[in-house]
């Protein structure tokens, strides 16, 4: 049974950023910026990408769940540091957290 609807664009950008925050998380632990538990994280967002790309509930529910830490994270670097960066970065998971959960996109899911 071949699956007749499309892919949202969205949701590529969603698992496009999801496998972005993973490779900036390996490289920053490779570059010793970041601990070595980080790698768990970037773990997480790289299996929430490719379950996104895969269109499957679950890569849904892990980016969910990725986009919503991701944006308190960035709150939190904005908030405590005065760090603009964690602003642009709390405005963009907000989107992404916003484009989650439409039922369009949750419709699309296998």
């Amino acid at each position: 049974m071949s699956d007749t609807k499309p892919p949202l664009p969205g949701m590529a950008a969603i698992a496009l950023w999801m496998l972005a925050l993973a490779v900036l998380g390996v490289v920053g632990v490779f570059t010793h910026r970041y601990p070595t538990p980080v790698l768990v994280l970037s773990t997480v967002f790289a299996a929430a990408g490719l379950g996104m790309i895969q269109r499957r509930r679950w890569g849904w529910a892990l980016s969910l769940g990725a986009v919503f830490c991701s944006m308190c994270f960035g709150c939190y670097v904005l908030f405590r540091f005065r760090q603009a960066p964690g602003g642009f970065m709390a405005f963009i998971n907000l989107i992404f957290f916003l484009y989650l959960v439409r039922s369009e996109v949750i419709g699309r899911l296998r």
